[in-house]
């Protein structure tokens, strides 16, 4: 249930007022519960139901959000509650339950009572809706919006746009938690689920029994992850490595991929990084000839031959995904609120942006964005998104450690989306994690690993 759209002149003076995050009930004077049981529909021995929450955690705002959720029916599972925590920020999970619990995670499935929901403002039911976002960017991070579309987004959420922050996300994870009757849960986060996971645990920590971070977001944001600095940077390893594998390409990738990037421009710069991350997902090789063979067309259009680059950069072009599945409105409110800039945070004033983002971008030396260029950095989606949205009060940046419990850290060292880098810094944080590298491997373990080393580390980790 969307609540209802105030004035957009409210928002300065709501989001002022705004606070940190307190857990409050929907229900006045009892414990929060899931209601309207039901199987959920191709999804056998799963229930599904609704948790009323808050629209404001702070009890600022009035109103509700209903938030779709799906159980295992294995309620008397011997080691509990494993609620598993999809990404974006923008997916749903209900859908996924079967998937994941059944076809990917059996073992875990029979002794764990696996729980998702669709976080406010995903799914179905819950989807935030902005039609210029999302025939522009649909799933991706780094595709560029214009500046009316991230506009338009900001109109039609208005003052509500601030309550699809992570702190709120998080409150609504502990709502679960409370509505399931249980003291703990393992909590299994997958890219920017892993993020909310280590934020619950941060926010709950007597809550956590485990924490399991597969394709890690680290829980503290900065300028270099807005920028998508080490993203960026990333490319020439990844592509190296891929290239080595034999028969090995006897050219560098990462070259071909930097002469490119400045004969071609700064837009299809964009494209460029935004078809490779994308590409990912498809191929973890980077070199498979019926998945498109991107390293071979990168090559090929630095010897003149542009057709076969082009053809992947239409074939895996970004936009139009339906916001049931993704929703892009709901992906820039919460990293807008949530991330940092080189011009701060999303209390910064609008016109103070532009020129904080130029004078941050003069002092990055082309080490920094190698193989890409500066311009590809502040032009890609994380900044662009949030480079016209209003300022309002930003959510909250813890940068503790994570609680002493066992935290399990896993990442391809293909990925590009979440890259491996950024779980070797999460794992500093860790008191007691231990980080799992899958060679080969590029995004969400758990979810597409073609092999089982990954999930295997999982399986043995929550024993």
């Amino acid at each position: 249930m969307r609540s209802k759209i105030l004035t957009a002149g409210l928002v300065l003076a709501l989001t002022a007022a705004l606070g940190g995050v307190a857990s409050a009930d929907a229900r006045p004077g009892g414990r929060p519960k899931l209601t309207d049981p039901h199987p959920c529909p191709g999804q056998p021995g799963f229930t599904c139901s609704t948790l009323t929450v808050p629209l404001d955690h702070t009890g600022r705002l009035p109103g509700t959000l209903d938030l779709a959720v799906a159980t295992a029916d294995n309620a008397d599972a011997p080691k509990g509650v494993l609620l598993f925590l999809t990404g974006g920020p923008g997916q749903g999970g209900v859908g996924a339950i079967k998937r994941i619990a059944k076809q990917r995670l059996p073992e875990v499935s029979k002794d764990y009572r696996f729980v998702m929901l669709d976080q406010r403002g995903t799914g179905p039911s819950g989807a935030l809706k902005c039609p210029g976002l999302q025939e522009q960017m649909g799933s991706s991070d780094i595709a560029t919006p214009t500046a009316d579309a991230v506009r338009e987004c900001a109109r039609i959420l208005g003052p509500t746009a601030p309550l699809y922050s992570t702190d709120q996300t998080v409150a609504d994870f502990d709502q679960l938690r409370r509505a399931l009757d249980v003291p703990k849960l393992v909590v299994d986060g997958v890219s920017y689920g892993s993020f909310t996971a280590a934020r619950y645990a941060l926010a709950h920590p007597a809550n956590v029994s485990k924490v399991v971070l597969d394709s890690v977001l680290p829980h503290h944001a900065t300028a270099s992850a807005s920028l998508y600095l080490t993203g960026l940077t990333a490319e020439a390893r990844v592509l190296r490595a891929a290239c080595a594998v034999a028969p090995a390409c006897g050219y560098d990738p990462a070259d071909d991929l930097a002469w490119v990037v400045r004969h071609r421009g700064t837009a299809d710069g964009v494209r460029i990084f935004d078809l490779i991350v994308t590409y990912e997902f498809v191929d973890p090789t980077y070199r498979n000839a019926e998945a498109g063979d991107l390293i071979g067309a990168l090559h090929e259009a630095r010897g003149g031959a542009s057709a076969h680059l082009d053809g992947l950069l239409e074939a895996y072009k970004s936009g139009g995904d339906d916001p049931a599945s993704f929703s892009s409105g709901l992906h820039a409110a919460t990293l807008c609120a949530d991330q940092r800039f080189p011009w701060g945070s999303a209390a910064t004033p609008e016109p103070l942006r532009q020129p904080l983002l130029s004078l941050a971008a003069r002092t990055l030396p082309p080490s920094a964005t190698w193989p890409y260029t500066t311009e590809v950095a502040t032009r890609q989606g994380f900044i662009q998104s949030c480079l016209p949205w209003p300022a309002e009060r930003p959510g909250s940046n813890p940068a503790g450690k994570l609680p002493n419990i066992p935290v399990l850290l896993l990442n391809g060292d293909r990925d590009l989306s979440t890259p491996l880098e950024w779980a070797k810094e999460e794992a500093t944080q860790a008191p007691s994690g231990r980080l799992v590298i899958v060679p080969g491997e590029s995004h969400s373990i758990q979810n597409r690993e073609r092999g089982h080393a990954g999930r295997d580390a999982v399986i043995n980790f929550l024993r």
